[in-house]
């Protein structure tokens, strides 16, 4: 019994250092040995390629470019518009930039005289002129409207400094008699209510007609030709 009773005291002295000993290899490597693992590095810088950031220069959803300041328009296709038209086009002609001269263009043999009214562009920009111009006469007998002659009429691009024109027709006074005495020409731009009036450089008289309708008719724009 006393053999027995030593070995079980040596096996629990042996235990007790070998437990001791342990403990005192993990004491160690928690106070002096390195760490474990460093702490996880950031795997971008903030507002760098692949932060996704919201609101910053340089992240994911910005494609790696700085955001355009407020106000700044970005994107292809942004025309700038205009009072001469949108998106670069031409707008209407004005009164106030043409210059409107009449001259007679009557041939000798023709069976009606004919006027030819010249739209000149002064202005700084194109700008189009669109079917026909309003035309009426002054008479000592008032004021004649000339009717349209009906021809296809579209629409005229007329650049700076360029110049075209309009026939105006009326029946020659081959009666003998003294007619109606024609005192002016007004002139008044398509889609525009301010007019200009003019010398009338046609004949001096209009035949007297009975019946109604106005002799005097007005072709489109462009249908006397152009000038330079």
């Amino acid at each position: 019994m006393r053999v027995h009773k030593l070995s079980f005291a040596a096996l629990a002295v042996a235990a007790g250092l070998s437990l001791t000993a342990c403990q005192s290899g993990d004491g160690g490597t928690a106070q002096g040995g390195p760490s474990s693992a460093p702490a996880p590095a950031s795997s971008a810088p903030s507002g760098g390629p692949g932060s996704g950031s919201p609101g910053q220069a340089g992240g994911k959803d910005s494609g790696g470019k700085s955001p355009a300041p407020q106000g700044a328009t970005t994107g292809a296709g942004t025309g700038s518009g205009s009072g001469s038209g949108g998106n670069g086009g031409s707008g209407k002609c004005r009164t106030d930039d043409l210059t409107i001269t009449a001259m007679d263009s009557t041939i000798d043999g023709d069976r009606e005289g004919t006027v030819a009214v010249t739209l000149k562009n002064r202005g700084g920009r194109d700008c189009t002129l669109s079917a026909y111009a309003g035309v009426d006469l002054k008479t000592n007998a008032g004021s004649l409207s000339a009717k349209r002659t009906g021809e296809q009429a579209g629409t005229t691009v007329l650049k700076a400094g360029k110049a075209v024109s309009f026939g105006v027709t009326y029946p020659l006074n081959t009666s003998g008699g003294s007619g109606v005495r024609v005192t002016g020409l007004v002139v008044t731009p398509p889609d525009e209510t301010k007019s200009v009036t003019l010398a009338w450089p046609g004949g001096a008289t209009l035949p007297v007609t009975e019946g109604g309708g106005s002799p005097v008719k007005v072709g489109p724009i462009g249908s006397a030709g152009q000038g330079g």
